[in-house]
């Protein structure tokens, strides 16, 4: 397994984080949410046996260990790690993470390239927002990283290693190979970056965790209009809760009207009105 590409990570200029850092929440009794400065991951299982959803921002492996032992108790470990994609602040902490841990991880097979080295994401774009985040974007990280054979292929039944009842869905729009993650039995998503609930291109909304849905982070995301049939294909599961990859967890009947008055309003809520990535 590659280092030199997770080297880069270290040295990286990110001086983000928010009140929500270092905090969880059981948003339901096997799905456990955790904010890592500005990224949320998730914990699903139980301690006989659970998935690590993402990996945070970069040198957060030892503070993701440590949360997974308060959690789950000192031997704690997961099964395997789910990649809603590959952007910086999903696996910041992968490589170390992986040198703790050798179990497999899994992802849509668009996002392997960026996996394993072979493909480096477009840089941020400043110009979609005026807040702050989307001014520093072309700062953050934009490679790939290499972690070889140990990442692997959702198998093609939708179904998900290791979490029993899920099923993972292609999102994509914010990278080629996003996926969210449905439950159906309680209507449970795990939505990725598809859609959040803060304005993540402001540095005070991210700071405040000011909770409103928001399409994908703007700056990152290259093709809107797959972005926008994303949306839709969420909203059609008129989930119950949804875990996003930034902001507050959002539940029941507020959850389905905002998803439903962003899915309808997209191009004024969620699409810039200037950027590279737009026709």
């Amino acid at each position: 397994m590659e280092q030199n590409q997770d080297s880069k990570f270290e040295s990286a200029f990110l001086p983000m984080t928010s009140i929500g850092s270092g905090m969880g929440m059981a948003v339901l009794s096997d799905v456990f949410c955790y904010t890592n400065q500005i990224v949320n991951l998730a914990l699903v299982g139980n301690q006989h046996e659970f998935v690590l959803i993402d990996t945070g921002m970069p040198k957060s492996a030892d503070e993701i260990t440590d949360m997974i032992t308060e959690h789950f108790g000192e031997e704690a470990r997961p099964s395997a790690i789910v990649l809603t994609h590959g952007h910086f602040d999903h696996v910041g902490s992968l490589v170390a993470l992986l040198e703790k841990w050798r179990v497999p991880v899994y992802s849509h097979e668009l996002e392997i390239p960026y996996l394993t080295g072979k493909q480096d994401y477009p840089p941020g774009d400043p110009g979609v927002d005026s807040g702050l985040v989307a001014k520093l974007s072309p700062m953050f990280p934009n490679h790939g990283i290499n972690i070889g054979e140990q990442v692997k292929a959702f198998p093609q039944d939708g179904s998900i290693p290791h979490m029993p009842g899920w099923k993972w869905i292609h999102t994509p729009g914010h990278t080629p190979g996003h996926v969210s993650l449905f439950r159906e039995q309680d209507r449970a998503l795990i939505a990725g970056d598809a859609f959040v609930t803060v304005k993540q291109e402001s540095l005070y909304k991210v700071l405040t965790q000011t909770q409103e849905i928001s399409g994908p982070p703007r700056y990152y995301t290259t093709d809107w209009d797959a972005a926008y049939e994303s949306v839709k294909t969420l909203e059609a599961l008129k989930p119950e809760i949804a875990v996003t990859g930034h902001g507050i967890p959002m539940t029941g009947e507020d959850l389905r009207e905002n998803l439903s008055y962003l899915t309808a309003n997209f191009k004024e809520i969620a699409m810039p009105k200037n950027s590279r990535y737009t026709n």
